[in-house]
């Protein structure tokens, strides 16, 4: 094995070992309760993971996107949920390829060491979705503050995060040239934005999900990540990461659910035999690793691509829309296997289930993933 790989192969039994402590039963009360993995969190930032992406000048451990992959595709592995921390990670590709240096000596010691956590990712819009150059949050200069007015929603974990990226636009969009012209980038102190309020949305799955109103909100210009107006650019480097991290998690559902499948249906005996001696059986988990393999290797490619600071954006999506589908189609082959226990809760199969759903739809859904490539790879005319 190469050093990388056997680092990759280290941290994965050490994440493996710390989720022993959160079971099954762990993550079952807390989605019947639609509450927040506290203790689960609390773990993993004391253990160093979601710093892991800082630079060791800053407190941080200093490792790449492809570490950062490894470490939440085996929380998904172990049968958990990283949604609640996975934010930390991806939205530092802006802050640490754009920040000042000020910016990033005053934030990230602190966000390393658990002080303060970074996971709100202020960008989708109810007017805008995906459109993310329709935005309309506006952020107002004022001598040495920003006011920002305007809502963004289905923006996660804002209700325990003390700081957000926030992309709003600070020059009217009839006065850009192109539709990603007059968008900025801000790091809030969400403890100290009067005027910012918080709703949370009640979804099918336990992911802390709000929408977030900003009513003449103040924001220090200091606090302004890179040049005024070219904060869409900024963005796709946490959007690439994004992609990147939540294809990874869906490799570790895939891996969860093959697992949990091959050992029910080696465990199951129905008519004097284990229900995996039968091809209608064994085949269909077969189909689902294989498929997980396969786009492993495009997530491992992409992650790759990210850390040697190459332009990655068509990889990003690809790893993003085959591990969303290979998650899928294992989640339906597990749940198929199990039968009628399937849909019990103690199993956990339902509850994974659910929460890989999520995959064909965030945080970019899989037509548009499709329309990215017809289109800006392929060389297709615009489909929308």
């Amino acid at each position: 094995m190469t050093q990388d790989t056997e680092t990759l192969a280290q941290i994965a039994d050490a994440v493996t070992s710390l989720c022993e402590a959160f079971s099954g039963s762990y993550w079952r009360e807390l989605d019947q309760r639609r509450a927040y993995p506290t203790a689960f969190v609390k773990a993993m930032t004391e253990a160093g993971y979601l710093g892991a992406l800082i630079p060791e000048a800053y407190g941080g451990s200093g490792l790449g996107l492809t570490v950062a992959a490894r470490i939440l595709e085996t929380i998904h592995a172990t049968g958990g949920n990283a949604a609640a921390l996975h934010a930390q990670m991806y939205v530092m590709g802006t802050l640490l390829r754009h920040g000042s240096e000020a910016q990033k000596r005053k934030w990230l010691p602190e966000v390393a060491s658990g002080k303060l956590r970074l996971q709100a990712f202020g960008v989708t819009e109810p007017g805008a979705g995906t459109e993310t150059t329709a935005i309309t949050t506006r952020a107002e200069r004022r001598g040495e503050t920003y006011v920002i007015n305007g809502q963004k929603v289905w923006t996660s974990r804002a209700e325990h995060s003390d700081l957000m990226i926030l992309l709003a636009r600070t020059t009217p969009k009839e006065q850009c040239t192109r539709r990603s012209d007059g968008l900025s980038v801000f790091l809030v102190d969400m403890r100290k934005a009067d005027g910012l309020s918080i709703r949370p949305i009640p979804t099918m799955i336990n992911h802390a999900t709000t929408e977030v109103y900003f009513d003449n909100v103040e924001v220090p210009a200091a606090n302004l990540i890179g040049e005024e107006g070219r904060g869409f650019r900024y963005v796709l480097d946490g959007m690439n990461a994004e992609r990147i991290l939540i294809a990874a998690e869906c490799i570790g559902d895939a891996t969860w659910f093959v697992e949990t499948a091959r050992d029910y249906a080696n465990d199951r005996v129905v008519f004097g035999c284990p229900i995996g001696a039968n091809q209608g059986v064994q085949f269909p988990i077969a189909r689902a690793y294989a498929d997980a393999q396969a786009a492993r290797l495009m997530v491992c490619h992409a992650a790759g691509l990210y850390d040697a600071g190459v332009s990655c954006g068509a990889e990003a999506n690809m790893a993003k829309l085959l591990a969303a589908d290979a998650s899928w189609k294992a989640a339906d082959m597990c749940l198929q296997t199990h039968g009628g226990f399937g849909f019990a809760s103690d199993f956990d199969v339902e509850r994974k289930f659910r929460e890989t759903r999520l995959y064909q739809v965030a945080p970019i859904s899989t037509n548009l993933i499709l329309a990215h490539l017809g289109e800006h790879v392929l060389g297709l005319p615009k489909s929308y």
